[in-house]
């Protein structure tokens, strides 16, 4: 192992954070707290008060930021942040490994690590799949693809951020589990609160419907897993059996929500959007087949 790559692995090794909002600072100090040496950026000069006190060394500019450490770590909006901050300090870039954990597209991560390559940067992506305040603690988890060999050349101090969770080389893949994860986490939020307004318009409080409908949540998990030692098996398969609920009986339940939206005055568009997907099941001969076949027209739309 040469000098540099010591320098890059080593148990203290430096780290540069750059983006100190919520989730930039709970990394800054997790690695604060482990005894890496970390320089950060921001922006906003003055986010750095709280990680400087604490021990972190607040870089002038990006450039010198980067300069700081071989491992330099993003949490930014977006990638368009990351081209705003870094273009400026490209010449700075070459032999270190960048780890974006901002939100965007799949394919903005492949383009981002083109762009590194051409600076002569390595680049992993990755998505925090807790809050800020849950960042190195044992309940936090991180998606990360890209390069195994750079993966594994940093794995110790990427896992005090959270659990890494390792999915492939695809630069994409890991931003693409996190979208699909958010997707999950967003829409169960909106019917959440959909349901909340529901039931607010017949005089129950939030305090009362939402112990009620966390339940109906919690549930969601159980339902998927009965009978599946590996949940999802049978979509892979193609197989949709309608034995225990239907196409065409969720069908007329998001129906109902549909017509009991509408009579309250509230907000329709997820209710239609959750209606489309049975209906189209429907008119496609799939009314007697499991739930799950409304996955077909959510694949193809057309």
């Amino acid at each position: 192992m040469n000098e540099r790559q010591n320098h890059t692995t080593g148990q203290n090794s430096p780290v540069t954070v750059i983006g100190l909002g919520p989730m930039g600072q709970a990394m800054t100090r997790s690695l604060l707290a482990a005894g890496h040496p970390v320089t950060v950026w921001n922006r906003t000069a003055s986010r750095a008060d709280g990680v400087v006190a604490e021990g972190a060394r607040l870089a002038a500019t990006p450039a010198e930021a980067v300069e700081a450490s071989d491992l330099v770590i993003l949490s930014l909006t977006d990638y368009q942040a990351m081209y705003d901050i870094l273009d400026g300090a490209t010449g700075s870039l070459a032999g270190r490994t960048l780890v974006n954990l901002s939100s965007d597209t799949p394919d903005r991560s492949r383009e981002a690590a083109t762009w590194a390559a051409g600076h002569g940067a390595t680049f992993l992506t990755g998505g925090v799949m807790v809050p800020a305040p849950m960042v190195g603690t044992e309940a936090a988890h991180v998606y990360y693809s890209g390069p195994g060999s750079v993966m594994e050349s940093h794995l110790a101090t990427l896992t005090l951020l959270g659990t890494p969770k390792y999915l492939g080389e695809d630069l994409g893949l890991a931003q693409m589990m996190y979208q699909a994860q958010l997707a999950v986490f967003l829409t169960t939020l909106s019917a959440l609160m959909h349901a909340t307004a529901m039931l607010g318009t017949a005089g129950m409080k939030a305090r009362e419907a939402l112990p009620e409908l966390l339940g109906s949540a919690d549930s969601i998990g159980a339902i998927l897993r009965a009978g599946e030692e590996h949940p999802g098996t049978a979509l892979d398969a193609g197989e949709h059996p309608g034995d225990l609920s239907t196409v065409t009986m969720m069908g007329a339940t998001s129906d109902h929500i549909v017509e009991t939206s509408t009579s309250l005055g509230l907000d329709l568009a997820l209710p239609l959007a959750v209606q489309a997907h049975y209906r189209r099941a429907i008119e496609n001969g799939h009314g007697g087949d499991n739930w799950t076949r409304i996955i077909d027209s959510i694949r193809d739309p057309r």
